[in-house]
């Protein structure tokens, strides 16, 4: 899905969306307890984007928490980003924004619902805009789009091995 946002001065940027929708073989408890501990996010984060945590609190996912890491997203460059959980709900879903990053908007919901066979459907929904305007929309088509798929595909198939393979 692509919509136009206005922003403050009626400047229009475009925004996407990306939802991936994965069965996990756990309940929604053990889920929360491995997706809430912002520590495993680097588990689930391909290698080559060198993502490390560079301040927490040391707590399970809140609202209100400030998470902080560095990481090489595209052509090995290294940037600083800075989350913000905003909403939280213990084993139901919590929210994360970009409040400093390489995204002029970034909103990522996760949502735990348990499923009758005693898993868990996970569902993730991100809403990004880039900045720049016209070579923002040119960079997405280009190569944002195309890694955040890489980044999401891994992120599947990591889950995938943890929590679904027979071991």
């Amino acid at each position: 899905m692509n919509t136009l946002v206005f922003q403050e001065r009626f400047v229009i940027m475009k925004l996407h969306k990306i939802v991936t929708v994965q069965h996990i073989n756990a309940s929604v408890e053990n889920c929360w307890d491995f997706f809430s501990d912002p520590k495993n996010l680097q588990t689930i984060t391909l290698d080559n984007m060198n993502f490390q945590i560079q301040d927490y609190d040391g707590k399970r996912m809140y609202h209100g928490q400030i998470i902080t890491y560095t990481l090489k997203p595209l052509f090995g460059i290294k940037m600083s980003w800075v989350t913000e959980i905003t909403a939280c709900k213990e084993n139901e879903y919590f929210v994360d924004i970009q409040q400093f990053g390489p995204y002029k908007l970034w909103h990522h919901k996760h949502f735990f619902e348990p499923t009758p066979d005693g898993g868990t459907k996970m569902t993730d929904i991100v809403h990004y805009a880039l900045p720049l305007g016209i070579l923002g929309r040119i960079m997405n088509q280009l190569v944002v789009k195309n890694k955040l798929k890489r980044i999401f595909d891994y992120r599947f198939n990591k889950i995938e091995e943890l929590f679904n393979s027979k071991k």
